[in-house]
This record gives structure tokens, sequence and C-alpha cells, in this order.
């Protein structure tokens, strides 16, 4: 019995060395501290020089170098150590941008080591921000590959369009804010408005590049430090190009038609009083269905949200009742089809792309229609008759009772 139990304790021994034996850890023999991590990135256009410009219009390039500026955002050493705060000068700040003009995006990482003490790493990007005029000469296979490639760099990384220099994106007033990290935050307030759009990360980017589908891009503004979501850029499927811009009202109505919204209002008049009424949205949904006759395609979509009566500007203090609610919804849903009309106009007549997902309800539904004429989606798309049916239901007034 004895025997039994040391032979068990040898047994267990032995395993606990060997299970110490196979842990992993980290391989890298490079520190924390010697390492320049980056988490944004910025790429633009490169102005030529007046030289180069001279040369490329009597033709003797070689080879016509179209050039790229590209920007990095590296968090401090000082920041690393502090959790964000900037060190004891008060006017340092958290992070460091640096650029470099090229036309390779990977000989312009390693430039960097010619700037920087320590070597630059991805391990860490948060954010890539593009140009829109960079993003209409280039296919988005042509500026994101390198990203795609490299092992570096998570597949989980967001991607958003400029309008104006990506770099300036990436600058902040006061010395508090890494603007990658402000970036990130704000694509997650999705669920208090309608203006900002699912993230499109890397992963999901290539996807729909393989697939040569139309789609959008969250576009930044930025001034003097400051940034904002301003509407989106489209994206189109056989080029894979910079196409157009949406406004933000023009975006709203896209967001309506796709029903891929998180929260957000509707601010709309009372046809009665003419005055404010505002409805919180809580759920919404879109349905699409596809319709052949013949050659002909055409769609209808039906639209549904649920939402409270978060705001009423008419100086009636009676208890809200059954018409007035109508009212209220009847106010609502014109405003969000007027907003509808507006976004499928610009995506369907003017850059003729189809973000919807129109075509995909299509191929679901009729692929054999969708076969003969997914060469030609973006031309049959902008001709196919659309119909929308908007039905919102108020199922809460807050703290103002009915009667």
């Amino acid at each position: 019995m004895k025997l039994n139990l040391n032979l068990a304790r040898c047994l267990l021994i032995g395993m606990c060395i060997l299970t110490l034996m196979l842990q992993t850890g980290c391989r890298s023999k490079d520190e924390i501290e010697d390492l320049s991590i980056y988490v944004g990135m910025g790429l633009d256009e490169a102005k030529k020089t007046e030289l180069e410009t001279k040369l490329d219009k009597l033709g003797t390039h070689e080879i016509k170098k179209n050039l790229i500026t590209f920007t990095l955002q590296i968090v401090e050493k000082q920041s690393e150590a502090k959790g964000g705060k900037a060190g004891s000068d008060q006017n340092s700040k958290p992070y460091i941008n640096v650029s470099e003009t090229g036309d390779s995006l990977f000989q312009l990482i390693r430039e960097f080591t010619s700037q920087m003490e320590r070597p630059v790493i991805g391990h860490h990007l948060k954010v890539i921000v593009i140009n829109e005029q960079l993003a209409g000469h280039f296919s988005m296979h042509q500026l994101l590959d390198f990203f795609l490639r490299d092992n570096d760099i998570r597949p989980s990384t967001m991607v958003l369009m400029s309008s104006g220099p990506a770099r300036k994106t990436l600058e902040a007033k006061g010395n508090s804010i890494i603007p990658s990290f402000r970036l990130m935050g704000m694509i997650d307030n999705r669920y208090r408005t309608l203006k900002i759009i699912p993230p499109m990360t890397l992963s999901t980017l290539q996807g729909k590049m393989h697939a040569k589908s139309s789609y959008l891009l969250q576009n930044v503004i930025a001034a003097e430090g400051e940034v904002k979501f301003s509407g989106a850029a489209v994206i189109k499927g056989n080029t894979q190009k910079f196409r157009g811009l949406l406004s933000e009202e023009e975006l709203l109505g896209v967001t309506w038609l796709t029903g891929k919204g998180k929260g957000g209002l509707v601010k709309s008049y009372d046809e009665k009083t003419k005055q404010i009424i505002t409805y919180e949205v809580k759920t919404m949904k879109s349905k699409i269905r596809s319709h052949i006759d013949g050659d002909d395609v055409s769609f209808d979509v039906d639209i549904e949200s649920e939402g409270r009566l978060i705001e009423d500007w008419t100086t009636s203090s009676a208890p809200i009742d059954d018409e007035f609610i109508e009212r209220a919804e009847r106010a609502a849903e014109k405003e969000i089809t007027r907003l509808i009309q507006l976004g499928l106009y610009k995506i369907q007549k003017n850059y003729k792309t189809d973000v919807v997902g129109f075509g995909t309800r299509l191929n679901i539904e009729h692929p054999k229609q969708w076969q003969k004429i997914k060469q030609d989606w973006d031309n049959v798309f902008s001709e196919a008759p659309i119909t929308y049916k908007v039905k919102l239901n108020i199922t809460d007034m807050g703290a103002k009772k009915s009667h």
C-alpha cells in the first residue's frame, strides 16, 4: 500500500515537471521598452515636386512613380509605462507621428528605421485611415495588400476614409488623447447614432474585395486637432476604388434601407402644431424582396422600427392620446422616407453602386437570373424599380403618461 502511494506521488511529480516543460511563453527576445509600437496609420497622396512633374510631362522617367505619404502614430514609451498619461513634461504628447514618402509601403516601414531609435512593430495597430483622393487613384487591393500579408498586423484593424489629409485625423488638441484610440472609441458609439456605420475591419474588407462587392467606409473629417464622423465613402465593386461620398442625410437613408442601425433618433415636425418631435430608435429591421418579370428586376423593401417618443415641443400639457401618437409616427415615417429618397437616389442614379445588398438578395431568391446579369449588375441596379414602406411603432413615451 505504501509502495503504491509513493509510486503515485512520483507519477504526480513527474507529470507536473513535464507540464511545466511543455508550457509555451513569448519567444521574442525584444523587450517592449525596446520597440516603437504604432497604433494608427494614415495614407495620403503625396504631392510631386516641380521637377518630378516636368519630368513626367517630358516622359523622361523610366518608371512613373505614384508617391504615397505614409504616416505612423507611435505610442510614446513614457505613456506606455504610465497608462497613456504623458510624463512630467506637461507639454509632451502621449504619441508621436512620423511620416515617409515613397511608392512601396513595405519599404517605407523599413525607412522609419532611419528616424527611430527603436524598431517599429504593428501588433497593436488599431486603425488605418485612407485619404479619398488616394483611394480614387489606387484600388483597395493595392492599398491594403501589404497589410493583409503582414502577420504583425491584426485582421481586426479598422479601416476608415478621410476627406482631407489622413494624417490630420491622427492629430489631437491637448496632451491626454491618443487619436487612434479616440477614433476607435467613436466607432463604439454606434448604439447612440445612426450616422456611424458598422465597423469595417481588414478581414471583412478582404471578403468584399474578393467578391468585388460595393461597400461603404466610414468617412472622417479633421480640423485643428478635432475629428468628426461625417457621412460615408462609397467604394465601387468592380474597380474597388473610391466612387464618391454620401452626406450625413444620405447615409441615414441608406442605413434605414439596410436596417443595420443599432440606435439613434429621427427628428420630425408635428403636422398640426409644426413643433419638433423626436423619435428614439430602439430597434430597426429591413426586409428586401426581389421580383422577376421576364428580364426585368424590381425590389420591395419593408422597414419596421420600434422606439420611444423622447422629445416633444408641442405646448399642450394634456396627456398623450392615440391621435397624437399616430401623428408622431406619421411625422417620423415621412422624415425617414425623405432620407431614403436622398440616399437611394445617390447610390442608384449618381454612383450606380449597390452598397445595400440588393444583389445579394437577388442571388438568394433568384440565382439563375443573378448569374445572367451579375457581370452588368451596376447598370441593372441603376434602372431597377425599388419601392419601400416604412412602419414605426411608438411603444414608450418616457415619464409623460398617456390617458
